[in-house]
């Protein structure tokens, strides 16, 4: 009988919704003076970030365990709100969204939880976790008090939240030991009002216990302060810790000292090189961190995939996000172990706490496998299977005809011309290809900046189409509120008479399964954009990576489930499938084109091909033989920067007027670098503020480094710290001095300028002596 009691007992904890009992968890968790505090005792924490909606959930458990045999003690974990709330008022916590059954298993492994619920949580994620029907109200303002719906909407879906989680807080016996407010805020403003409301929030959503904090950069993380919240910074590999801690030990003496997102790697965007982070400077900050007590969080432990039409884009500029998002991670894509991940081990088996242990490093729960190439022979043309229409004189983005993502078709009647006119699309979000009479007449990338076509004469009135591909909304800056399509309108212009084409006919194309599976498949090749059906058969299933090399740009469907997005352009080249979302017998695959493939096969690889880029000179700010002519241009300003790390402010001795402007760097603090290197470069206006870079656009980099590491001209004002322009180090031709010329997208009166070089250990190119110049007209080359 007490066998059977004790069993009912076991049951019962481990039964769904209730928190099972664990001795190395309770109590209270607390930031105290320079340290956190678990039940009153010091501790650190080592944490490693997964995201639950970027794993199937057969392997959570095996991520998780993963990380605590690399010597974490916490899993850190966001709360995407769009996928929770893709229909407003339509919550899903049920299945892969099972959120709270993600931290029941966190806990039933012994380990601790940092909950990161948003409301924007950026994460390289749609829209930063923000939904697209926020989208639908054209006056709509994000992360600010000025937009009470947006404000309603985020207390609604945080109460929500709280339903699912706020009961596995620590003090009631879970695992949750901090909450974070919002994210990155210093990024975006200095709006303590509105910290202070979401912080009101999470508490009112039942995580009224547990430690509450924010994070921020080195740089920005002063702009506010929110009363009861602790303050963590983030930074990446390679990071001097003491710079980086410097001025917020300053200001906060008492605080605990936490690295919140200790970048491990970075994510990989379309058409730029494979971002990687060495070893040996990620362990090497790492090392450091744990010698001077410093907590960290690493960001990520493990990225997984932006599976579907969950991968973002950045701006500026624009730059969309590869499905992978293997973030060059300790624990890869499909959660094998790297070297990184036994360096990590082998570095924290050294700085375990009281109580704690390393864990063996779990069996991986699947084989990887190949699969023989799947030949395509089912076609269905986009053309041939549209949906019903809808009409609408004006043009309008994709979100006023209720669709999310996907694609969309625009279409219209041309008038007959004798003539080649200009057709001027503003703007194209993403990828457009313009049709007239059913042929390609163009094709437009919005990375690029394209907006115009040549539209040929036709002898009698044409349709004219126009397929714009969505890409991932911007999940980080000012650019976050990005509706999809045509977001403002089309005009044709014949000589000096330019006309708003009207009358549109739109179709939509969804991402669900079911859209894509009925559709009037044909044994037959395939004309323009399309999709393409086949089955295979397997004896055994295991993970593996489908090889779409040879296609040119859509996405993928395998039985049922969305693998993600596809571009020929790279640098990724696979989709990673998980083992269990195959079936033994007979499996689907449905691919949707939208450019053109050069071969229909597919064959599951063994391994993903994560680096392979299509070089397109498009892409390069150098055209080939271009030089940039400076003579008789006089320097708005020259001057010398000092040495040493953080922001450089310079004010010019009078307000200064133009467009276009080229920062010339003359030489570097080290006298003999023939480098250049910048992070982040702004421009001060009248007001004081930054000026906004979302209209900038590079025109002339003399060098840049891109074949090797993302090291393009234009990440001097991506916002993005961690990532660099910097010069060519690998060609003899590398020296000074070095300029990068900008359009800044219209007139601007400008004050001054900040600089901030690189945050890393390393000083190579470190500007010293500067020259700026600004000009209402384009600069010669």
């Amino acid at each position: 009988m007490k066998k059977i009691l004790l069993s009912l007992m076991i049951a019962l904890l481990l039964a769904p919704g209730l928190v099972k009992a664990n001795p190395t968890q309770g109590g209270d968790f607390v930031a105290g003076k320079n340290t956190f505090l678990l039940n009153g005792k010091p501790f650190i924490l080592r944490a490693g970030e997964l995201h639950y909606s970027r794993i199937p959930k057969p392997y959570w458990e095996h991520r998780i365990q993963m990380c605590k045999a690399m010597g974490m003690n916490t899993i850190c974990i966001y709360l995407f709100w769009n996928y929770h709330e893709q229909q407003p008022g339509v919550y899903d916590f049920s299945g892969d969204k099972d959120v709270a059954e993600f931290v029941r298993l966190i806990q039933k492994n012994g380990m601790y939880c940092i909950l990161r619920p948003g409301p924007y949580v950026c994460a390289e994620w749609e829209m930063g976790g923000l939904p697209w029907w926020l989208l639908k109200k054209k006056d709509l303002k994000v992360r600010t008090l000025a937009d009470s719906y947006f404000v309603e909407r985020t207390k609604l879906f945080l109460n929500e939240a709280g339903k699912q989680l706020a009961k596995y807080q620590i003090q009631n016996g879970g695992p949750i030991i901090m909450v974070q407010v919002e994210n990155e805020y210093g990024v975006w403003g200095n709006d303590a009002a509105y910290m202070s409301i979401i912080r009101d929030g999470i508490r009112a959503a039942g995580f009224d216990k547990v430690q509450l904090f924010r994070c921020d950069w080195s740089s920005n993380f002063d702009r506010y302060n929110v009363p009861g919240v602790a303050s963590t910074l983030n930074f990446g590999a390679g990071s001097n810790i003491d710079n980086q801690f410097k001025k917020f030990k300053e200001l906060n003496p008492d605080a605990p000292l936490m690295c919140s997102e200790y970048w491990t790697g970075w994510f990989d965007h379309w058409g730029s090189p494979h971002e990687t982070r060495s070893i040996s400077s990620f362990i090497g900050s790492l090392k450091d961190m744990m010698d001077k007590k410093v907590s960290f969080s690493l960001y990520m432990a493990h990225g997984g995939t932006s599976f579907g039409h969950w991968a973002g884009s950045n701006s500026p500029s624009f730059a969309p996000t590869t499905s992978s998002y293997d973030y060059n991670a300790p624990i890869d894509e499909s959660g094998h172990a790297t070297d990184k991940f036994y360096a990590v081990r082998d570095l924290l088996k050294n700085y375990l706490q009281e109580g704690e242990t390393l864990t063996d490093v779990p069996a991986y729960p699947e084989k990887t496998i190949e699969i023989p190439a799947v030949k395509f022979i089912q076609t269905a043309s986009l053309f041939d299977n549209l949906p019903v229409a809808k009409k609408s004189e004006d043009i309008q983005p994709m979100e006023f005809f209720d669709q999310g993502w996907g694609s969309i078709l625009y279409r219209t009647t041309i008038p007959a011309s004798a003539k080649i006119r200009k057709l001027t699309i503003s703007d194209v979000h993403d990828w457009a290809t313009i049709f007239v009479n059913g042929k390609i007449v163009g094709k437009l990338d919005r990375r690029l900046g394209d907006r115009e076509v040549e539209i040929p004469a036709t002898a009698s009135p044409a349709r004219l189409d126009i397929l714009v591909e969505a890409m991932g909304r911007i999940n980080y800056s000012e650019a976050i509120i990005d509706r999809k399509g045509i977001t403002k309108k089309v005009e044709l212009s014949e000589g000096n008479n330019t006309t708003e084409l009207k009358g549109w006919s739109v179709y939509n194309f969804p991402v669900d399964y079911a859209f894509q599976q009925n559709k009037k498949y044909k044994p037959a090749p395939a004309k323009g954009p399309a999709w393409y059906k086949a089955t295979f058969t397997l004896n055994k299933t295991g993970n593996t990576y489908f090889d779409m090399s040879k296609w040119g740009k859509g996405m993928v469907w395998l039985n049922g489930r969305n693998l993600g997005r596809f571009w020929k352009i790279g640098p990724t080249q696979t989709l990673f499938v998980p083992a269990c979302w195959l079936k033994k017998g007979v499996n689907e695959i449905i691919v949707l084109d939208v450019d053109k493939p050069s071969a229909t096969t597919i064959a599951g690889l063994n391994h993903p091909i994560l680096d392979k880029t299509a070089q397109d000179e498009s892409l390069l700010h150098r055209k080939k033989g271009q030089n940039l002519d400076l003579t008789g241009v006089k320097p708005v300003n020259t001057g010398s920067l000092p040495a040493g790390n953080g922001w450089k402010a310079i004010t010019f001795d009078q307000m200064q007027n133009g467009r276009y402007l080229c920062f010339e760097a003359l030489n570097a603090q080290d006298a003999n670098d023939p480098v250049t290197s910048i992070a982040e470069f702004e421009l001060i206006g009248e007001d004081g503020k930054a000026i906004s870079s979302q209209l900038w656009r590079v025109l002339y980099a003399d060098s840049e480094e891109v074949t090797t590491v993302n090291n393009s001209a234009d990440k001097i004002f991506d916002l993005q710290e961690s990532v660099i322009w910097q010069t060519q180090t690998t060609s003899s031709k590398t020296k000074h001095p070095h300029q990068v010329v900008i359009d800044l997208g219209e007139n601007v009166n400008v004050k001054g300028f900040r600089i901030l070089p690189r945050g890393d250990k390393s000083n190579v190119g470190v500007v010293k002596d500067y020259r700026v110049y600004l000009s209402k007209a384009p600069f010669k080359f």
